[in-house]
């Protein structure tokens, strides 16, 4: 306790250093704990059930004739038939139980009031499997989903359970309408447990049967075809993953072999042999599934270097510091030393000392980290940013107070160190005020200022090539000219409408929206323009001659009159949709240039005949040929795409508008809500935005990785010219009576600067070389998310070695000027 109060009063005396020390730590601990909580919560943090280490995922790679339809929870290649999870539950001896989810959108009424929301299907072993206690009333179970189309229940998750009802027990038995189905309310689920599937946080959960019943034009349980269904279990006591592979393999391969591969039709022998063969995969599964582990891992991991960097160099700042102040209190060390004071114990209190800086810096760092957190959200789309939980949890806690201990030890430690050990007599009798190894304590200052240099460099790199990478994105050719249109979704089948009924809906809005002030075009369509969508089909086209195993696939969008025109695609040939292009009138479609292309149609695709599947019907015309724009995704490349008028599929039950507008689109987007409630006041409007809005959420990810290295840049960089001003201002203090000798013999003030910017110099050109190597290696780890761009860019990592020259110089040039303007007599006479 003494060392403590000593310690404060130590920091006391020397405000400037302590302040700047804390600042620094605060920065560097804040950053880092700020991108670990992202790290925790999309890679690390498990499911919260208990014991999570016993969960596992299973997955069905391989061919998958039919159709597939997959979610965030995991790519294409996971997913697995209704039946076939129902068979392996039943057949399965390693497991205590399979469950079975799936994510969809809902719109969920309470007393009128309705709201647009995020669900889950869930089979009524998944609670049980996960082994969840209720927080009220009580869970899904067996019994719920014993028979398709009944289980008419639903469970509240605990955090809807708290904003929407306010926690009230009254609501167990109350009613809710999901999707215009009225739904018991049996229990909510404990605090904490959002679901298994990562950046998802569902609202309820239905029971999985209920699946035609919410949505009724999918028809997918009896159909070993249709995969959509995703799988965890939860392994027996004492059974390893290894042995349940073992056990399960042989009972999938059976029921692929006797049951399913009898049913594929139109395979070749390679094919149908692959698909006799195929594997089921079994994984661990403690943090659920989702495919955001895959995204977000590379530029996390690469945000997390590079808060480490700035750590460092934020430890390396306060090392020179405390050994700049180490100096000063020489006499203080050697007056202990000589009364008798061991050496241990003034290393212990010089520790104490460091260690206390850190923890008001750690301290500190906490308000950066939320501040940080706050502002990384602000970049997110909605959507995203409502899945992230912005408080700092215990998680995050252990570990800031894990850094600020270690960054205190990693500061402290040398100048602890060299401190207590000063030039006992020469101190005593004031012959010289620097401790003994005041040579070694130079150099080390000097090296720790040429690697905050290095890291500077690569961290500024890093940044280039990120802002390179963006600059990139940012000038891809969309194909499309959204400038002013605005867009937005409904689905008025979540609210019990019929298809037929639907249709006259979207002709309502289309009709009204066009009535507006200011709206030039009004257009519609199934699949949402670069939302991450993508819908697509196996087609046959006249001419194009097709094998068993040739790639037919093509992706396709449903959509209204007037949408090519008011997204701003030319129409090369022929026409678009128009409102004649009715459910019985004769099929047509339009394509685009990479379908041609595709499809050996080149520029004479329209008048040629096309169908989905492979019946040889070939009954839908193609009228109209496009230019290619882009579809799901901006960085990824136009695939080939044909378009059919929604009005022609009569199982369309939501779709999203877009309106040109030739007023403010901001103000237009205000009318919005209100104009449809004039339609249907209980129906929600999902996803208004703008189009360049749309855009730049599509690539937020490249957006807020610039941004963040960037800013942690920024911050390195100005961390580390600090450092440099420190050595270079307490190297020139050290090299007064040399500089004042030199003067007096007559060197130029010109030359004594050269002398002090030289070993700038030499620092740049080491820190720099080193810094430039690190900043290509760093660009190759994170090509993956770099978009046209090699780890190796000669332009961006040029303009960083430039920009840290210059600031360098800019820190070493002050002392230097310092050290020109001394007085000679003055100097010599320097104590």
């Amino acid at each position: 306790m003494m060392n403590i109060r000593l310690a404060f009063r130590t920091l006391r005396k020397t405000p400037f250093v302590t302040v700047v020390a804390i600042i620094s730590l605060a920065l560097g601990i804040g950053a880092t704990a700020a991108i670990f909580s992202l790290f925790n919560q999309m890679l690390l943090k498990p499911v919260a059930a208990p014991d999570p280490w016993s969960l596992v995922n299973l997955s069905a790679p391989g061919p998958k004739p039919g159709s597939q339809s997959c979610s965030q929870a995991g790519d294409c290649s996971v997913v697995f038939s209704y039946p076939m999870f129902r068979d392996l539950e039943q057949q399965q001896t390693v497991f205590t139980g399979l469950a079975a989810h799936r994510l969809f959108g809902a719109n969920l009424s309470y007393k009128g009031d309705t709201r647009a929301a995020d669900a889950v299907y869930v089979s009524g072993s998944y609670f049980p499997v996960l082994e969840l206690r209720p927080a009220i009333g009580r869970l899904l179970s067996p019994a719920d989903d014993e028979r398709i189309g009944e289980g008419r229940v639903v469970v509240l998750s605990h955090r809807y359970w708290r904003t929407r009802f306010n926690a009230s027990e009254a609501v167990l038995n109350d009613t809710i309408i999901v999707n215009g189905q009225p739904m018991t309310i049996v229990g909510v689920a404990p605090a904490g447990f959002d679901g298994t599937t990562i950046g998802a946080r569902p609202q309820i959960f239905v029971p999985i049967t209920m699946r035609e019943v919410m949505q009724p034009t999918i028809k997918a349980f009896e159909n070993r075809r249709s995969y959509w269904v995703y799988v965890f279990a939860r392994l027996k006591r004492g059974v390893s993953i290894e042995q349940a592979r073992a056990s399960l393999g042989p009972q999938y391969s059976a029921i692929v072999n006797e049951i399913e591969a009898p049913l594929q039709k139109g395979l070749s022998e390679e094919t149908l042999k692959r698909f006799r063969a195929k594997p089921i995969t079994i994984e661990e599964g403690r943090r659920g599934q989702s495919s955001v582990i895959t995204e977000a891992r590379a530029p996390l991991t690469m945000l997390l270097a590079v808060t480490g960097f700035v750590l460092l160099i934020a430890c390396a700042n306060i090392a020179n510091l405390l050994l700049a102040r180490a100096a000063a209190r020489s006499g203080e060390m050697a007056v202990r030393l000589s009364i008798g004071a061991k050496r241990g114990s003034l290393i212990r209190q010089l520790l104490t000392e460091a260690l206390l800086l850190a923890a008001l810096g750690g301290i500190a760092g906490l308000l950066v980290a939320q501040w940080t957190m706050v502002l990384i959200r602000s970049a997110m789309p909605a959507e995203v940013s409502e899945a992230i939980g912005g408080d700092l949890d215990g998680t995050v806690l252990a570990f800031a107070a894990a850094i600020t201990l270690g960054t205190g030890l990693l500061f402290g430690l040398f100048p602890a160190i060299h401190s207590s050990r000063p030039n006992l007599l020469g101190v005593l009798k004031g012959q010289t005020g620097q401790p003994s190894g005041a040579r070694a304590a130079q150099w080390f200052r000097a090296t720790l200022a040429t690697f905050q240099i290095g890291m500077s460099m690569a961290l500024l790199g890093g940044a280039a090539l990120f802002t390179r990478s963006l600059y990139n994105v940012s000038r891809v050719d969309l194909g499309i000219e959204g400038d002013r249109v605005i867009t937005f979704s409904v689905s008025p089948d979540l609210n019990g409408y019929t298809p037929e009924r639907s249709q006259q809906f979207f002709r309502r809005i289309e009709e009204g929206l066009s009535a507006q002030p200011g709206v030039t075009s009004v257009a519609a369509a199934l699949v949402p323009i670069l939302s991450g969508n993508s819908w697509g089909n196996d087609v046959m086209v006249e001419g194009f001659e097709a094998g068993l195993d040739t790639d037919r696939n093509s992706r396709f969008n449903a959509v209204g009159p007037g949408y090519f025109r008011t997204l701003g695609v030319p129409l090369i040939a022929g026409r678009e949709f128009t409102t004649s292009d009715s459910l019985n009138a004769p099929k047509v479609a339009i394509v685009n240039e990479a379908f041609a292309k595709k499809f050996g149609l080149g520029r004479q695709a329209v008048g040629k005949r096309m169908e989905t599947g492979r019946s040889g019907k070939l009954d839908m015309e193609i009228v109209g040929f496009v230019a290619d724009a882009k579809y799901s995704d901006v960085k990824d490349a136009v695939p080939p795409l044909y378009f059919i008028p929604y009005s022609q599929d009569n199982t369309i039950g939501s779709v999203t508008f877009y309106a040109r507008t030739a007023l403010d689109p901001n103000e237009f987007m205000k009318t919005i809500v209100p104009f449809v409630r004039t339609l249907d006041p209980n129906l929600p409007v999902e996803n208004l935005r703008s189009v360049p809005q749309q855009v730049r959420e599509n690539v937020f990810q490249d957006r807020l990785v610039t941004m963040l290295s960037a800013a942690f840049a920024i911050l390195a960089t100005v961390l580390a010219a600090v450092g440099l001003y420190g050595v270079l201002a307490y190297t020139v203090s050290q090299r007064t009576r040399e500089f004042g000798l030199r003067m007096a013999l007559g060197a130029a003030p010109g030359r004594v600067r050269a002398l002090v910017l030289r070993q700038v110099l030499v620092m740049i050109l080491i820190g720099g070389t080193l810094g430039l190597a690190a900043a290509v290696g760093l660009g190759w780890s994170a090509s993956s998310i770099l978009y046209q761009l090699e780890g190796y860019d000669p332009v961006a990592l040029g303009a960083s070695m430039l920009v840290l020259v210059l600031v360098a110089l800019g820190a070493g040039f002050v002392p230097a000027h310092r050290a020109s303007r001394l007085e000679p007599m003055r100097a010599l006479r320097y104590e």
